[in-house]
């Protein structure tokens, strides 16, 4: 299957006097699979829409293969959408309620009047990778809500496009199902080693199938980065706070205690907490962010140098794969998600600590 580059370079999106997009400037390498994601309203889908061709930029380039597709300077380019080579795969899953699986499939191929014998033998490929192989003839009204995705998926690159293009396409599913095609969906990315934009509002999505991960609000970019990038390396407290959970700590810099690469906050209770600054935070009073995740919680006090304070359990709420305590700490509360075999109670004296690596200095 062909792989092609895309280049988006300061795209600007108008709809009247609201400003969809304002600028947005990012790369996605041939096989790479990145996501755009962000709330509602933040320009990601607008974002996709653009380099689909279904949505006309008011300025900037969008280059696909290294070829332009769109630009607004001289001379203005804007290649039509059916002859940009890429594929979509919607939210609603546009599936033909009429048609049988082999024929949803096989729609793209006939209307570009491929030999009838080919059509047979990609159709087939394509639902043996989607693990339809054996429904071909079942009419898709039958079908249930992730297997009508998965027809979807077959139908958008049975015929080989240079780009695969996703809009939200699980938000429909159940979060078992949805949990499950992530797994699927990323095999299959693997397998057909294709370059791919994929737009989502669901961080644990974004974590699980993507090579790089854009943040967006406002119709801005926040950060650009790998999952464990974006995760454990958050530039500014909106990503902090969008991708995850993560406790904000204001403090004073003291940069006579820094040594040894880290830097070190004073909080107003007087706490010493040392960390990474990854970006370049202005002033005297910062805020550090700390992932909820990042943090233990020990009866005995640790023998680590940095990053060890007493505390007291204040709640505690059982959450299945996890337990969430509710700690005092340095007159705050700090969130704390552990999955202890040995449960804490209310009330309980421990000490909270954090590896100073997982402690990041934010930009803003």
């Amino acid at each position: 299957m062909a792989r092609a580059s895309i280049e988006v370079r300061d795209l600007v999106v108008r709809y009247g006097s609201v400003v969809a997009v304002r600028g947005v400037t990012f790369t996605v390498a041939a096989g790479e699979h990145l996501t755009l994601l962000g709330p509602s309203g933040c320009g990601k889908t607008t974002t996709l829409r653009a380099i689909a061709g279904l949505e006309k930029p008011t300025a900037g380039e969008i280059r696909i293969g290294g070829a332009p597709v769109f630009s607004s300077s001289s001379p203005a380019v804007n290649i039509p959408a059916e002859r940009r080579g890429l594929s979509m795969v919607f939210q609603s899953y546009a599936i033909w309620p009429h048609m049988s699986v082999f024929d949803n499939v096989a729609y793209g191929l006939r209307v570009r009047k491929r030999p009838e014998a080919e059509v047979t033998t990609r159709v087939r490929e394509a639902l043996d990778l989607v693990q339809l192989g054996e429904l071909g003839t079942r009419s898709a009204s039958k079908l249930s809500g992730g297997q009508q995705q998965r027809v979807a998926l077959a139908r958008a690159f049975v015929f080989s496009p240079s780009v695969l293009l996703f809009d939200e396409p699980l938000s429909n599913l159940d979060a078992k199902l949805r949990a499950e095609m992530r797994v699927e969906l990323k095999e299959l990315q693997r397998r057909l080693d294709i370059t791919s934009v994929y737009v989502t509002h669901d961080l644990e999505e974004a974590l699980a199938i993507s090579d790089r991960i854009v943040v967006m609000r406002d119709g801005v970019i926040e950060q650009i980065g790998s999952p464990a990038e974006i995760y454990d390396r958050p530039r500014n407290t909106f990503v902090a706070d969008f991708v995850g959970s993560a406790n904000l700590i204001r403090g004073r810099r003291r940069t006579d205690l820094e040594r040894d690469g880290l830097v070190v906050i004073q909080t107003h209770g007087g706490a010493l907490v040392h960390g990474t600054a990854p970006g370049r935070a202005a002033g005297d009073e910062v805020l550090m962010a700390i992932r909820t995740v990042r943090l233990r919680l020990e009866r005995a006090r640790p023998a680590t140098p940095f990053n060890v304070w007493p505390a007291r359990i204040r709640q505690r709420v059982f959450q299945g794969d996890f337990t969430q305590y509710h700690v005092d700490w340095d007159g705050r509360v700090l969130i704390v998600r552990v999955a202890a075999p040995d449960p804490l109670a209310e009330g309980d004296e421990v000490f909270v600590s954090a590896d100073p690596r997982y402690c990041v200095l934010l930009e803003e």
